[in-house]
């Protein structure tokens, strides 16, 4: 990206960052954390320990009304009539093609009255979709909300115990996706037991003029646990090794939910959704190509976009690949052939010039006990 500093977005907790000596980063218009200490020691905090992320660039968009659940209905693939007040789950924002505009988190707040929760280079184009999906649908309005929120994540084994010392709600009592309201650090707040790490842990929405007071706080009760400050970059690698999506990259527009392999995230049983002619007669007709895991057994790390050959012919590209930290191997995503995409089928990413032996492996990679 060549945005400016001064064009950038910023964050509640911006200043912190800067104080604490984060290397920033532009990132989906925002300046953001890439690191602080280091991709490694920060990927392994949450592994072992536990993890600070501020998540504030992500967008909120809430839809209300007496037909908020026929608006959710609509414009998501997951069933919404399914939720309970208190609940969240996973979906997709589909186009009419069955593919993604974007995947998000839709909480159930109250009978008429949902939170999307969307990612923050998308939150306009989510918007604008969202009310021309509802439009006509009766009464239910969205409201992007994103500015009266900033939202903190604390990830890893230790989380619960450094935020119970700050809250007197029960954490362990909130299952997962499960969300409460409550003051954490004497800041009104929600706490959503939900995250992107593959790590147990809670994501806390505060007031922005709450957000540096909660960041303090919880640096302080989680010193002698092992938490860390961690970045985008902890975040990225963290969330690949336990193979969730990156929207813009393993999913978008030119891929479906099917291919994705997240049939689980459609409610089947609906009778109307964007995208659900398509999706049916996808499922019927079984998919083509399908997104699968690869780690290379030749040494070399597959980025996004390198090639990935099966047979000396080119059959797809990498979505996303490093090597991570925990498990120490260069792993990746393609969408790959379905007659390529069983465990141990042999492939080759070019990297820098030259075919590089790799093998599909089973999803995810990194799943905790």
């Amino acid at each position: 990206m060549t945005d400016a500093p001064d064009t950038l977005l910023k964050t509640p907790l911006h200043a912190r960052h800067v104080a604490m000596g984060a290397k920033m980063v532009p990132f989906g218009g925002w300046d953001m954390p890439v690191q602080y200490s280091g991709i490694t020691e920060e990927h392994l905090a949450v592994r072992t320990a536990a993890g600070l992320f501020d998540v504030s660039h992500m967008g909120e968009i809430e839809v209300a009304g007496r037909d908020a659940l026929a608006a959710v209905q609509k414009i998501s693939s997951n069933d919404a009539s399914r939720l309970e007040i208190g609940q969240a789950h996973y979906s997709a924002l589909t186009t009419e093609k069955g593919t993604f505009v974007d995947d998000l988190l839709v909480y159930r707040l109250r009978e008429d009255h949902f939170m999307l929760v969307v990612n923050a280079s998308s939150i306009a184009k989510d918007f604008a979709h969202i009310t021309a999906a509802i439009h006509g649908v009766g009464d239910a309005f969205a409201v992007n909300t994103s500015s009266r929120y900033a939202l903190v994540a604390v990830q890893g084994p230790r989380a619960l115990d450094i935020l119970q010392s700050l809250t007197e709600v029960d954490l362990a009592a909130i299952g997962y996706y499960r969300f409460e309201t409550g003051e954490v650090a004497s800041q009104r707040s929600t706490i959503s037991r939900t995250g992107y790490t593959g790590e147990d842990g809670f994501e806390i929405f505060v007031p922005p003029a709450s957000a540096d007071r909660l960041w303090q706080a919880l640096l302080v009760s989680g010193a002698e646990a092992g938490l860390k400050p961690a970045g985008l970059g902890a975040r990225d690698t963290l969330r690949l090794e336990a193979a969730m999506r990156l929207s813009g990259q393993d999913i978008d527009e030119t891929t479906t939910v099917l291919e994705a392999g997240l049939g689980w995230v459609v409610g089947w049983d609906k009778p109307a959704f964007v995208g659900r002619e398509a999706l049916h007669a996808q499922k019927s007709a079984g998919v083509t190509r399908k997104l699968v895991g690869f780690e290379m057994v030749e040494r070399g790390i597959a980025r996004h976009g390198y090639p990935v050959f099966v047979a000396g012919e080119q059959v797809g590209t990498v979505t996303s690949g490093t090597r991570t930290p925990f498990l120490e191997k260069a792993i990746g995503m393609a969408y790959l052939p379905v007659a390529a995409c069983a465990p141990g089928t042999a492939c080759a990413i070019e990297i820098r010039g030259r075919q590089t032996g790799a093998r599909v492996v089973p999803l995810p990679f990194y799943k905790r006990g």
